[in-house]
């Protein structure tokens, strides 16, 4: 019988220890993503769940289902590059009107932020579909009161919107700057007030990550096209 050729051999990862074969079933189970709290809930033994999901995100990264962490919450997904393979693409009739991309952007960059601040940033009312629209794709949520006279709501975006973007944090977002520079927005003809100076803005400035050079109108409108519920 002939020896294999040491470089023939083919090299598995280490077997998984008791603890971490336990988060693994528990994130597998899972019917939505799961928080580190939510984990160490569930599992019988007294281990670093952080350093657990560390280790199997590195376990899967070249594999065809990875480990994703969004908002602080875990979940299997399958890798992106084989996403087209287990979806099935339809063209969808919606597309968001030109006062939702704006109204979406601005609460994106300025968030919270109450109707009428959305308003005096476009110049312009709009009607009460446009918010219920962004609502209802579960992009935008109500984040409480303002403390001035009248406790106006302010809005934000949700964690649906960073899974549905793929994006880990808002500070993945573009500034105005990196759009002008990638060549995907005339910087000398949109208002500047749209990608504004809100807390998201200040935690770019404050961590600088790779750019992500995106146009916001078309990421907006394709991803609506090609739905692959």
């Amino acid at each position: 019988m002939k020896k294999l050729k040491k470089n023939n051999i083919v090299s598995f990862p280490s077997s998984l220890s008791d603890g971490e074969k336990e988060v693994e079933a528990i994130l597998f189970a899972a019917a939505e993503p799961l928080d580190i709290d939510t984990i160490e809930s569930k599992i019988s033994k007294k281990v670093n769940v952080l350093n657990i999901l560390n280790k199997l995100q590195i376990v899967y990264k070249n594999r065809g289902i990875n480990l994703v962490c969004i908002s602080n919450k875990w979940s299997f997904r399958t890798s992106e590059s084989l996403s087209g393979l287990m979806s099935e693409q339809k063209t969808v009739e919606k597309k968001l009107s030109k006062a939702a991309i704006e109204t979406l952007s601005i609460i994106v960059y300025h968030q919270p932020v109450t109707r009428a601040e959305i308003e005096e940033i476009r110049g312009v009312a709009f009607g009460t579909n446009t918010l219920e629209i962004l609502m209802e794709l579960n992009w935008v949520r109500t984040q409480g009161r303002k403390d001035v006279p009248g406790k106006p709501i302010q809005y934000g975006t949700t964690e649906e919107f960073l899974s549905h973007f793929n994006l880990q944090k808002l500070s993945d977002l573009p500034t105005i700057d990196e759009l002008g520079t990638a060549g995907l927005i005339d910087t000398a003809s949109i208002d500047s007030k749209i990608f504004g100076t809100g807390k998201f803005y200040k935690e770019k400035q404050d961590d600088k990550k790779e750019n992500i050079y995106s146009d916001i109108d078309e990421m907006l409108n394709s991803t609506l096209k090609n739905d692959d519920k």
